[in-house]
C-alpha cells in the first residue's frame, strides 16, 4: 500500500516526534518513521492511529488507483506566491456520512449563482457550535431557512444572506446544516 503520511504530515507542520505524541496509545518517531518509508508494513489499525493524529481521515494517508490527487503549483502566504520545495498534491473534496448540499440559483449575499455550499448536519445538541456561521434549517411542510446563526436558545435564529432582510425565529428543529466548503467556478 502506497501512503502518503510523510507528505500529510510535512504539510500540516509536524514532526515525526509530533505525530507519535498524537498517536492513541502514544508510539516513538522511530515507527511513524518505519511506517512512512514502507520500512514497516502499514495496517488499518495503524492507519487509523495515524489518521487520528494528523487530524484527517485515513482515506487521505493513501494512494487510491481511482482517485486523481491535484497537483499544488504554487503555494500563496503572507511572502507572496511561491513554488512549493516538495512535489506535493492535494486530495479531491471527499463526501462525509451527513453531509448535504445546497446549490445556488441565483446570487444572494456573498453567493453567486452556480455555487454549490456543502454543508455538515448537526444535531440539536451541536446547534451552539455553528453560531456566527451559515446553516440551512428546515421548516415545517417542506421548506427551509438558511442564513447566519445568530442564536439557537428557543428555538434557531437565522439573518438571510440578502440586505435588509428580518432574522427567522425557527421553534426547535430536528437538525440544522452547517455550511462547511463553497465550491466556485471561476
Amino acid at each position: 500500500m502506497i501512503t502518503a503520511i510523510r507528505e500529510v504530515r510535512r504539510a500540516k507542520g509536524l514532526t515525526l516526534e509530533d505525530v507519535a505524541r498524537r498517536c492513541d496509545p502514544p508510539t516513538t518517531a522511530q515507527t511513524i518513521g518505519r511506517l512512512e518509508t514502507g520500512t514497516r508494513t502499514v495496517s488499518i489499525g495503524w492507519l487509523n492511529r495515524i489518521a487520528a493524529a494528523l487530524g484527517v481521515e485515513a482515506s487521505d494517508l493513501v494512494t487510491l488507483p481511482d482517485r486523481t490527487d491535484l497537483p499544488v503549483a504554487a503555494i500563496l502566504d503572507s511572502r507572496g506566491t511561491h513554488a512549493p520545495r516538495r512535489t506535493t498534491t492535494v486530495p479531491p473534496p471527499q463526501v462525509a456520512p451527513g453531509q448535504i448540499a445546497i446549490t445556488v440559483a441565483n446570487g444572494t449575499g456573498d453567493y453567486r449563482a452556480g455555487d454549490v455550499i456543502w454543508t455538515s448536519m448537526l444535531k440539536p445538541e451541536d446547534f451552539a457550535t455553528a453560531l456566527n456561521r451559515d446553516v440551512l434549517v428546515p421548516q415545517p411542510a417542506g421548506r427551509f431557512a438558511f442564513g447566519r446563526l445568530t442564536g439557537c436558545d428557543g428555538g434557531v435564529t437565522v439573518l438571510p444572506p440578502d440586505t435588509g432582510t428580518q432574522s427567522l425565529t425557527i421553534a426547535d428543529p430536528a437538525w440544522i446544516a452547517v455550511a462547511v466548503r463553497l465550491v466556485r467556478e471561476l
